[in-house]
């Protein structure tokens, strides 16, 4: 039996990367046609369209014709997402299209994700803002640090700023019961910081985290495959993010500044995105 090679994550970004890119293409392609949905997933206005489809199924034939024995995590495989095991190590979190209705609707805030995990641990990372043609784009390096790049360019998030100073982005879902949790949540939280901003990618959200665009983002709802690559950037460029169980019995993320996450999650708790005894720890996908 031959051991595992512990893979280079320069080497599983360049691939994440340039998938994602090809990727990006073929959305922006279809984008200039009539989109149409192809079938529904937790309700009918959870939406899937043969781009999603077709553009997994492109990011599949990429990844496994350069690297045959890795898995694959991608959200359109079954609906409610499929995971395939291989024997490298590495398993890919693909999210297609991270804001499918805004690509419905023809609005210019979607995204294609790509993340690289090894033995449990994200370690690179790609997210293409299709629209715009923006990368952002991560990995691991050897000390435990994270590098992290919008368009070749080292990213940071903003400076502190008091908590109602700050510009918070967040999110819905498609289930009603936890719609009516994040609103009234959302409804608690408004006075206390500057602005809410719902943007309709999470992929987007945390990235504008990691650039400077807003000072965080909490969800209730979200996968793995819609965070895995964009967390990673928002952790290499300064920011602190958790994974856990909200107030809805959901997996909830919230990201921020490093400087000013332990300040946005009490306000998240007190809102009631999160049960008021919540503690750190990751929910399941």
């Amino acid at each position: 039996m031959t051991d595992k090679v512990a893979p280079k994550p320069g080497d599983l970004l360049a691939l994440a990367v340039a998938t994602a890119r090809t990727a990006a293409e073929l959305v922006r392609e279809r984008a200039a046609g009539v989109v149409t949905v192809a079938a529904t997933k937790s309700s009918a206005t959870d939406v899937v369209t043969e781009s999603d489809r077709d553009t997994e199924a492109l990011i599949r034939r990429l990844i496994t014709t350069e690297r045959p024995d890795d898995g694959f995590f991608g959200e359109e495989g079954s609906g409610e997402g499929e995971s395939t095991t291989g024997s490298s190590g590495v398993r890919w979190i693909v999210d297609p299209i991270d804001g499918t209705v805004n690509f419905l609707y023809g609005l210019p805030s979607y995204a294609v994700s790509i993340a690289a995990e090894y033995d449990g641990e994200i370690v690179a990372g790609a997210v293409v803002d299709v629209p715009r043609g923006t990368l952002y784009a991560a990995f691991r390096q050897p000390d435990g640090s994270v590098a992290a790049v919008k368009d070749g360019e080292p990213v940071g998030v903003r400076l502190p700023a008091d908590l109602a100073q700050r510009l918070v982005a967040t999110g819905f879902s498609y289930d009603a019961g936890l719609r009516k949790v994040q609103a009234e949540a959302l409804v608690r939280l408004l006075p206390v910081v500057r602005d809410v901003r719902r943007i309709g990618s999470a992929a987007l959200d945390i990235c504008a985290v990691a650039s400077g665009n807003i000072d965080g983002y909490l969800e209730e709802g979200v996968h793995l495959w819609d965070h895995a690559a964009a967390c990673l950037v928002a952790e290499g460029a300064g920011a602190r993010w958790e994974a856990t169980t909200g107030a809805g019995g959901r997996r909830f993320v919230l990201v921020a500044p490093a400087h000013g996450f332990d300040s946005l999650r009490e306000a998240a708790v007190q809102a009631g995105f999160l049960p008021v005894d919540s503690l750190p720890g990751v929910a399941p996908d």
